[in-house]
């Protein structure tokens, strides 16, 4: 098949990338080998991060959990390593710039990018198809990953071809135009392997009587809309293979998030008053996150969820009368929504902290009530710690709160993304 439409692009993923990584360090075979990447040393219900395909033609799940690998299964576990992830990623980009500036590069993942190929074709002599397949095979040459690749008019189509298609072509390469994605795809099921579509809206488009791409494309437009709102406008456009959005479009899209925030899922359940030590840490955490960015906030929130889901999640938001990115303020407030909203008697497993309507630093307020001395020494003391941790590393430097039993920030410091970022084997 050949596209010809005025845009082409390419997306291209790393098969089991975390997997293969550790496969290529040991010199097996990333397709054969038997491997998983997770950390043992957490539990034993710790999730997978990744399974090689030898472990997913054996039926077992991506994100398994290591006591659900049947016992009769010879493996290799493998401790995360993000670092080196990342380092292997950023080689493959290098690869990418060899034949695509970086421009018309997107990178959605750490192992997969869309690369807008439009004006290359004409310029290297060459179909989409083939610079796909050439810069695959430089990225197993030199990194020894197996890619897959998915080549569209847009960048929906692109991503489908590789979702849906890819794994079952000889050379791992599908490409999908709106016809083809009609004739392949419009019936297909489910709707989850679709682009966007999670499993809550695959059922509420279910209760609807849509199973497939067909019946969303033909549905009253107003139907579709009364149910899911703005989304609605994608969700038919993708119905039909088209997609507007264009990676120049990402690059130049200015975020109108504006917030920052902090979480994490604690290893053990964790009591009320532990939780509070870790809590405080978050605080911290977020505090010298909003320094770093020179921005302030009146308004925070915190969600906390329970071990097992035995109590639902509870948490709460303030709005103060300042706006700031003092430590001393925001524990304070934070501490009282804890105090205030959170089940003494629950387990705690998560808790996520945020800053909602984040401004520029030059919109500081003060209040009477507090000392303005005080809270300029204290972010003085915040941009000195941040300092000492960009030169010296997280651990740097530290509050004596980090060291009780039940604190986790020291740990957390040495992580990449929740993970260890680990050391060469």
């Amino acid at each position: 098949m050949s596209i010809s439409n005025e845009k082409c692009y390419i997306i291209i993923d790393l098969k089991s990338f975390y997997a293969s990584v550790e496969c290529v360090e040991r010199k097996l075979d990333p397709l054969t080998a038997n491997l998983v990447v997770a950390d043992p040393d957490r539990s034993k219900g710790t999730i997978c991060l990744a399974i090689t395909p030898a472990m997913k033609a054996l039926g077992i799940k991506n994100r398994c959990r290591i006591f659900e690998i049947p016992k009769n299964i010879d493996y290799v576990v493998a401790k995360p390593r993000m670092k080196k992830y990342i380092d292997v990623s950023a080689e493959i980009y290098a690869i990418y710039l060899q034949y695509i500036a970086k421009e018309d590069i997107h990178v959605y993942s750490i192992d997969e990018a869309f690369l807008d190929v439009s004006d290359y074709l004409e310029l290297y002599h060459i179909t989409a198809h083939d610079l796909a397949l050439r810069i695959m095979n430089d990225i197993e040459k030199k990194q020894g990953l197996r890619a897959t690749c998915g080549i569209g008019p847009n960048l929906y189509l692109a991503k489908v071809a590789l979702d849906i298609l890819a794994k079952h072509a000889p050379d791992f390469i599908a490409e999908l135009d709106e016809q083809s994605y009609k004739k392949k795809l419009w019936k297909h099921t489910p709707l989850t392997d679709f682009w966007r579509i999670g499993p809550g809206t695959a059922r509420r488009l279910s209760s609807m009587g849509i199973l497939t791409q067909e019946d969303l494309a033909k549905a009253p437009e107003d139907v579709i809309y009364k149910q899911f709102g703005s989304v609605a406008e994608y969700m038919i456009d993708h119905a039909w293979g088209r997609e507007p959005c264009t990676i120049s479009e990402i690059k130049n899209y200015a975020n109108k998030s504006h917030s920052l925030s902090c979480g994490q899922v604690l290893m053990r359940d964790y009591a009320y008053d532990e939780a509070l030590v870790v809590l405080k840490e978050m605080v911290n955490e977020l505090s010298l996150d909003m320094v770093a960015n020179n921005v302030v906030s009146n308004c925070f929130s915190l969600y906390v969820g329970y071990s097992k889901n035995t109590l639902p999640a509870s948490g709460g938001s303030v709005t103060l009368q300042v706006t700031t990115n003092s430590v001393r303020v925001m524990t304070e407030a934070i501490t009282a929504i804890y105090k205030d909203n959170i089940d003494k008697n629950g387990m705690i497993r998560r808790m996520n902290l945020s800053a909602q309507n984040i401004v520029d630093e030059c919109y500081e307020q003060y209040s009477f009530f507090v000392d303005s001395a005080i809270m300029e020494k204290d972010k003085t003391i915040s941009k000195s710690v941040n300092s000492i941790k960009d030169k010296f590393g997280k651990n740097a430097i530290f509050k004596g709160l980090d060291l009780l039993d039940e604190a986790t920030q020291i740990e957390r410091n040495s992580q990449i993304g929740g993970h260890a970022a680990g050391e060469e084997i």
